[in-house]
């Protein structure tokens, strides 16, 4: 999103506001509590709906630090930005007034990879509780985050909610003074946080209780989306050493699945010798020491599976001719 133009009074100095911005934050609670609306979603992103146009210093931008804690900046959304570069459509960088970025952190990467020295943002006057929750909301339009990550996000904003929840009680002339929240007012805090999330209470609370209890495989997998929330969940109440023991196992039928799919597939009929890839195997690992990897599994089938480096290494013909 480049513009040589300013708009009338819009300073573009790094960091200067020409004039006050408005809270996007109404935008964001209609996203969450109703279907999601593509034009509102539009506005949105695009910046029409409030801010002003600034120049920053890329460097001097961040991704949202609740999203570094986690590990949910990857190299996905850089990718993006450079396929739309491509197609010459540019993601808005969407940014608040201390330099985090809500939206286009792709578009930043791709900034910093070229070395640019000025980028054009859209600049919010939100806090930092706000504008996690207008992360979430942009990212349920891209389905960029499976349902484990976009709650353990929404789950940072529970005392935010909690805060509100008592702020709304006090202002009800209820419990007046008091910082206890009523059964009424917990449910309707992990409501929000579901909502935030765009998930259910039932998930919500799994998610809280996994990241309480749960493995770090546990953990990894559900981030990267290897393991259903309900299936942690079944676990988490076991050791941890159990909890690593059912992960590894589940892990290995999920991996045999994988490969009993892969050989069932057609492929062309290749004779094959084995004693040649034996001994082409003694040949590498004698050069090699260490790089060949071998694993017991629990099932009574052997199966010898054959990297496609290690066959271009090992240069069988038969073989590399027999890999689709």
């Amino acid at each position: 999103m480049e513009h040589n133009t300013q708009n009338p009074g819009t300073q573009r100095s790094s960091g200067t506001l020409a004039e006050p911005v408005s809270s996007p934050l109404h935008k964001v609670e209609c996203l969450e509590s109703g279907p999601l609306s593509l034009l509102t979603v539009s506005s949105l992103a695009s910046g029409t709906d409030s801010g002003v146009l600034v120049s920053r210093v890329p460097g001097q931008l961040r991704p949202h630090r609740v999203l570094d804690e986690i590990g949910c900046t990857d190299l996905d959304e850089l990718n993006e930005a450079a396929r739309r570069k491509l197609r010459s459509v540019r993601e808005p960088i969407l940014i608040t007034n201390n330099g985090t970025i809500i939206s286009g952190v792709g578009s930043w990467q791709l900034a910093l990879f070229e070395g640019r020295q000025q980028i054009t943002c859209v600049q919010y006057d939100i806090d930092e509780n706000e504008s996690l929750r207008f992360i979430l909301a942009i990212h349920r339009t891209h389905r960029r985050w499976n349902s484990f990550v976009s709650i353990r996000i929404a789950l940072k904003l529970e005392p935010y909610f909690q805060q509100k929840a008592v702020q709304n009680m006090r202002a009800g002339g209820k419990y007046k003074g008091s910082t206890n929240l009523s059964k009424a007012d917990r449910i309707e805090v992990r409501q929000e946080v579901a909502n935030a999330a765009g998930s259910g209470v039932g998930n919500v609370d799994k998610v809280k209780a996994i990241l309480q209890s749960a493995h770090p495989n546990i953990i990894q997998a559900l981030q990267n989306g290897s393991l259903r929330i309900h299936r942690a969940w079944k676990w988490y109440r076991l050791p941890k050493s159990q909890q690593k023991e059912l992960f590894a196992k589940y892990d290995e039928d999920q991996t045999r699945r994988k490969i009993v799919r892969e050989f069932s597939k057609p492929r062309p009929n290749t004779r094959f010798d084995f004693g040649k890839a034996l001994e082409a195997l003694r040949s590498f690992e004698a050069g090699h020491p260490g790089q060949i990897e071998f694993r017991i599994s629990t099932k009574r089938d052997t199966v010898v599976l054959l990297g496609q480096d290690l066959i271009n290494e090992i240069k069988i013909p038969e073989l590399s001719n027999g890999i689709d």
